[in-house]
């Protein structure tokens, strides 16, 4: 593995019984780099992150996170790896009967021998990134949607990771709330020195931060390059995907009949 790249997926195949889901995947994710893995619903986009954080085992091919293949640790060394990984999961995933603050202190208190006094600090410097400090002490209840989503971000870089996984970090927020995790996701991969992968089908939003992105169709990869190269794309899937187009490759219409000719049949039948 180069040291250049924190995540490495080679040849990567996964099916459920005998439906394929992911072909033929390869994926560089380097260091410090925010690269985000595009694609309608259902394509294999969070699958691609359940197999990285090692909820699932590849059919066949390998993935590898900073030097060692995820599929083949122990428990104790998937432990150990996933303590090094944050995640924020689709509309942030927060415990509804926990305080934001035991929220975010909730990783610190099971992975660490830290001091209350040492985590009450680091939650309150996690939240102040976020722009929640003053939120420490209300319930997930009280937030707004976009609120939920930054002290899940919180939580999600709690403890320094060397890779955050964002999936459907956009997911249900208003432009504002939008914008404001969008720079966030930024801001923190460059400050921790972090790797960010982020999966979603939010173009324009992701576009603005990412370095590099890969379009999976069908379980498969079909374009990949930087936010500018993705925008020129001639790949008609690609094309329709960014510019948001009401028909191409995917059809605004389900698949049936000729109109004409099923209107011309009930024209027989009244006849």
């Amino acid at each position: 593995m180069s040291p250049e790249y924190l995540v490495e997926i080679r040849d990567l195949n996964f099916q459920y019984d005998n439906r394929p889901i992911l072909t033929g995947i390869n994926m560089k994710i380097p260091r410090g780099k925010v690269v985000a893995v595009m694609g309608s619903s259902g394509c294999g986009k969070t699958t691609t992150l359940r197999l990285i954080g090692g909820q699932l085992r590849p059919s066949s091919g390998e993935v590898r996170v900073n030097g060692q293949v995820v599929h083949e640790l122990d428990a104790a060394g998937l432990y150990g790896l996933r303590r090094r990984m944050g995640m924020l999961f689709q509309f942030g995933a927060l415990f509804t009967d926990m305080s934001v603050y035991d929220n975010i202190a909730f990783q610190m208190r099971e992975h660490t021998d830290l001091s209350e006094g040492l985590i009450r600090d680091l939650v309150l410097m996690k939240l102040h990134a976020v722009g929640l400090r003053g939120a420490h002490k209300l319930m997930p209840a009280e937030l707004s949607g976009g609120m939920a989503r930054r002290v899940a971000l919180a939580r999600a870089v709690a403890l320094d990771p060397m890779l955050i996984m964002y999936d459907e970090p956009f997911a249900g927020l208003d432009p504002i709330s939008l914008s404001i995790v969008g720079e966030l996701i930024r801001r923190l991969n460059d400050v921790l020195g972090a790797s960010s992968i982020v999966v979603t089908h939010d173009v324009q939003e992701s576009l603005k931060i990412v370095d590099y992105v890969y379009f999976v169709s069908a379980g498969k990869i079909v374009a990949e390059g930087t936010a500018e190269e993705i925008k020129r794309s001639t790949v008609p899937y690609v094309h329709q995907f960014v510019w948001g187009e009401a028909d191409g490759p995917v059809p605004f219409q389900y698949p049936s009949r000729p109109y004409g000719e099923q209107l011309m049949e009930r024209a027989v039948r009244r006849g």
